[in-house]
């Protein structure tokens, strides 16, 4: 199954431009299924709700496209972020290496993106939520799958190094 794509969704639920959905990841596209399928998701959109947000590492304004707006039949509305677990926690193995740099430097961005949505959603009366695979399949949007590990690659043969000799 792809990890990104086109969408192609319920255009009576989807409030926005229904040729411009795109998934950037399996899990979203389960949310997208969700949000056409759920009898109490009055309408939905993806990526049409801009929140503005400063970046505390460059000291700028940015533009934050949120996941998912999500209005339900009772009125309530909520923005949604879809992340990995992972990345909503602090980095761990502190030390100086790129890969750390990068983690952290991640972290804080999505921490003052999701300040701002935060804030943006309660202005509105809104709420802000970030699911994670937790959330997924909690809410049965993901269904676990316990022992399903990805196949491994075969090793190739060792071959001793000849010693050649000279």
């Amino acid at each position: 199954m792809a990890y990104s794509g086109k969408y192609k969704p319920n255009i009576k639920k989807y409030s926005g431009d229904p040729d411009k959905v795109t998934y950037r990841s399996h899990w979203e596209k389960l949310c997208f299924m969700w949000c056409d399928s759920n009898p109490s998701v009055k309408s939905w959109s993806s990526e049409e709700t801009v929140v503005p947000y400063f970046w505390d590492i460059d000291k700028k304004m940015h533009r934050y496209f949120v996941d998912l707006k999500i209005t339900f039949t009772d009125g309530k509305t909520i923005l949604v972020e879809i992340k990995p677990d992972k990345e909503t926690k602090v980095p761990k193995n502190p030390n100086k290496s790129k890969r750390y740099i990068g983690e952290a430097m991640t972290y804080v961005k999505n921490m003052n993106k999701w300040e701002a949505a935060n804030s943006f959603a309660k202005d509105r009366g809104w709420t802000f939520q970030i699911w994670t695979e937790n959330t997924l399949k909690s809410m049965g949007i993901m269904k676990d799958q316990p022992g399903k590990l990805k196949p491994l690659k075969p090793l190739k043969p060792y071959r001793k190094k000849s010693k050649k000799k000279i």
